[in-house]
């Protein structure tokens, strides 16, 4: 398919980004912190727990090869043609292609998953930092099970508390994107990623020597046959796509601020080692404290806010190694939710011409006001189930259906509408001179996201409905 030069020319103008990354480090940093999120420390290891281990982490790999990262490479490609937000250079890129102006609501979809996505995620991000504040100044709060978990039903049981962090959660992630790309995102980046590799790598050590990693090992190596099963590739490529970030648009606005100098496959396998490293080390700083305390490694979502302040206090130096547990999930989180609240603030200023402070604090404070809906869940609404008539969601809260529409419904249905506009409207032309592809790289691409992503979503997204 060939470009048209003047609708390309005309569209490209109204959609330009005037910002940029300073270089190549701080553009692989910034995409790797948006990558590497709470999804990579929080949820990996409970999903993993939950879904039996070894089968999970293979279904999660075989994703992020056949879907997550074709993908990313895709997005990269639209935004650095584009050079604009995610809505801009999908039109953009359609309009230049001959194809459906339209196509751009697909970006539109995946800023509204973003937007629903960081207004839950700025809720446990307050967890995070709730939890380092009160272990620094008054420790872990006891020694049995009993007093953890009233700690942690403490904390859900007071919504003003949780109102507070999730506010001044929202708050230091939108003090970062006012700053802008190279004086906000870029320089909180590089303060942030080497403090969270530098904790991580820290707290595997100590779990390693203070834990069970044989347990470990075995636990995520080993493959159940039971969990070979359409569920598990379900959550794990659910995952996938929470933690990068595919589907969202979250890597087409990072890339509208990226020149021409820059080597976008460079920055996607950064980004994807980068992820995938964070995730492993979380899995062997959680499980063999977990393993050597004989704790459940499937309690879910409680895994780190009950089970692991559990084994803690049974352990040297449990204190110390709690606090920088829970800054570094901290850490973490916001990394991820500059990212996201960026898509919002990269639409209002290019669609809207708003200034980037104004754009910041509005984007922010209308997801703290969606966010409540999710602080209430854990307590005012604990007991409202918004789709009990649905036998398998009788129980879930406004939270439960929030998480399992984006993470298991949103992103996907995003994935599958990027992955269509990327291998059968974007030029295989386009994709080769973006990311530098020879022919025979570039057509492989294209199948990938012409046939194989396109499939691996739909199959699977279907079959979570009939199981």
């Amino acid at each position: 398919m060939q470009v048209n030069s003047a609708a390309w020319q005309v569209f490209r103008l109204s959609g330009m980004s005037h910002e940029s990354w300073s270089g190549r480090v701080g553009f692989i940093l910034a995409t790797t912190g948006s990558a590497v999120g709470i999804g990579s420390i929080w949820k990996f290891p409970y999903e993993v727990g939950s879904n039996g281990g070894g089968a999970f982490v293979l279904f999660y790999f075989a994703g992020l090869v056949l879907v997550v990262v074709p993908l990313m490479c895709a997005e990269f490609a639209v935004g650095r043609r584009g050079r604009g937000d995610a809505v801009a250079s999908i039109e953009a890129v359609s309009l230049a292609s001959g194809a459906a102006k339209r196509w751009g609501l697909a970006g539109l979809w995946g800023i509204l998953t973003g937007f629903l996505i960081l207004s839950f995620y700025s809720v446990i991000g307050g967890w995070t930092l709730s939890y380092a504040v009160e272990t620094v100044m008054h420790g872990l709060g006891g020694a049995d099970a009993g007093a953890v978990q009233a700690r942690y039903d403490a904390l859900l049981a007071s919504p003003l508390r949780m109102l507070a962090y999730h506010a001044l959660f929202m708050a230091c992630a939108a003090l970062i994107v006012a700053r802008g790309i190279a004086n906000g995102i870029e320089t909180a980046s590089k303060v942030l990623m080497p403090v969270l590799l530098a904790l991580m790598l820290v707290l595997a050590a100590y779990s390693i020597i203070e834990g069970d990693v044989a347990a470990t090992l075995r636990f995520l190596l080993e493959l159940d046959p039971e969990h070979l099963t359409a569920r598990g590739a379900l959550d794990a490529l659910g995952l996938g796509f929470f933690s990068i970030g595919v589907g969202l648009g979250l890597m087409i606005t990072y890339a509208a601020y990226a020149g021409k100098e820059l080597d976008l496959n460079q920055v996607a396998i950064w980004s994807v080692v980068g992820d995938t490293i964070i995730s492993l080390l979380a899995g062997f700083a959680v499980f063999p404290i977990v393993f050597a305390s004989g704790l459940d490694p499937a309690s879910g979502p409680g895994l780190v806010f009950i089970t692991l302040p559990l084994a803690f206090v049974q352990m040297p130096f449990g204190t110390i190694a709690a606090a920088c547990f829970f800054l570094l999930l901290f850490i973490a989180a916001l990394a991820s939710a500059i990212s996201m609240l960026e898509l919002v603030v990269a639409t209002l200023k290019g669609r809207f011409g708003w200034q980037r402070a104004s754009a910041s604090l509005c984007a922010a404070a209308t997801c703290f006001i969606a966010g409540i809906a999710t602080v209430f869940s854990f307590n005012v609404w604990a007991n409202w189930y918004p789709l009990a008539w649905i036998d398998v969601l009788k129980t879930a809260t406004f939270f439960d259906v929030l998480d399992l529409l984006t993470s298991n419904v949103m992103l996907p249905i995003g994935g599958f509408a990027l992955a269509i506009f990327a291998g059968w409207v974007v030029p295989r032309a386009l994709l080769a001179e973006e990311l530098r592809l020879g022919p025979t790289g570039a057509a492989i691409l294209s199948g990938i996201l012409r046939y194989v992503a396109p499939f691996a979503i739909a199959a699977i997204a279907v079959l979570s409905v009939l199981i």
